[in-house]
């Protein structure tokens, strides 16, 4: 059996003169978390829209479980899942209808569709609730809903695109511990996310997507070595330690980073341990107030801000553009997404 769930290579898409995907390429293995990490703007929902056969692509090959995305999509919809960035559900039908409905439309017996609604149901603590309409639902409801319904179905690869949008830090939790569970029973997911935390904790392997490109790939581990650096972290015990702190580093390391409202300070290390003492020395001779002081590898935020040159939260900068024309331009791509769907007949 092909161990390559997911088959990306040199897909292009483009909105206009927008390139939203400039030749993507990447291998889901099965059985795996394949995490898309990256900006808005970035590029990953219009390639889960063609992995789900949602859009088309200008150019390039697409495959899912060894189906083509242009030519086997009705072979391959049963066999998927999708949780979308916002919760897709029918505002007049109560939870349980709504579950109901998904599994039908998965060809489920009515009995079958009833017994699995009833168990997403209990698995995103949503029973209490199956009987209300959609609509009197709260927003984490309403995407715990839109979560249990990509699973009715047991899709055997799930998309996930910001799965956890809107859920309180328990409900997210939750959604990765159920996540964890899903691959341990042989599922494969594909997950897109900004937050960084959620993919070092889900993702066996990660691309980083910025400008519709991949720019990096790896595991966690395999990307944080490309730094090839440690860093002292330093928490001080006041306010004016900070700017005192910092006079005393210059020259150690390189250009230490700052969290004023956490008084914390993160100081590249190229020296490893050599550059900690150093830091150390200098600031026990400056009499700063330490809270605590040590070495750690860098984080994942860290690389993806080498990496891209912002935050993973931040707008991307667009294929081939500024920042600025990405922005402006965010809303509309959608819009164009949403057109481009009338390509695809569902």
């Amino acid at each position: 059996m092909n161990d390559t769930a997911i088959h990306v290579q040199s897909v292009r898409k483009s909105f206009g003169s927008v390139q939203a995907l400039d030749g993507v390429s990447l291998d889901a293995p099965r059985g795996k978390v394949f995490g898309l990490l990256g900006p808005n703007g970035a590029g990953k929902t219009t390639l889960v829209r063609i992995l789900t056969t949602l859009l088309l692509p200008d150019a390039g090959e697409a495959t899912v479980l060894g189906h083509d995305v242009r030519s086997d999509r009705e072979a391959l919809r049963p066999r998927i899942g999708l949780a979308g960035q916002y919760a897709a559900v029918d505002e007049n039908l109560t939870g349980r209808e709504n579950l109901v409905m998904v599994g039908r439309l998965y060809h489920l017996g009515l009995a079958e569709a009833r017994r699995r609604a009833d168990e997403v149901l209990e698995r995103f603590e949503l029973r209490d609730a199956a009987g209300r309409t959609a609509k009197t639902y709260s927003g984490g409801m309403r995407r715990r809903l839109d979560l249990a319904a990509s699973l009715v179905g047991r899709p055997e690869v799930l998309f996930l695109d910001e799965p956890t949008t809107g859920l309180d830090p328990r409900s997210r939790r939750d959604m990765w511990a159920l996540i964890k569970e899903l691959v341990g029973g042989g599922a494969t997911l594909l997950l897109t996310t900004q937050y960084l935390e959620e993919a070092d904790e889900l993702a066996d392997r990660i691309a980083v997507v910025d400008h519709g490109r991949v720019i990096a790939e790896g595991t966690s581990d395999e990307l944080k070595a490309q730094l090839a650096r440690d860093y002292v972290e330093i928490g001080v015990e006041r306010p004016e330690d900070l700017d005192r702190a910092l006079r005393s580093l210059e020259g150690v390391g390189g250009d230490a980073g700052v969290e004023r409202e956490s008084l914390r300070i993160s100081l590249p290390a190229p020296n490893g341990a050599r550059t900690l003492l150093e830091a150390v020395r200098r600031l026990d001779g400056a009499d700063v107030g330490l809270v605590d002081v040590g070495l750690r590898r860098p984080s994942l935020d860290e690389v993806f801000l080498s990496l891209t040159g912002h935050q993973a939260g931040q707008q991307g900068r667009g294929a081939g553009g500024g920042g600025a024309e990405r922005g402006t331009n965010a809303r509309d791509d959608e819009e164009r997404e949403d057109e481009a769907r009338d390509e695809v007949t569902a």
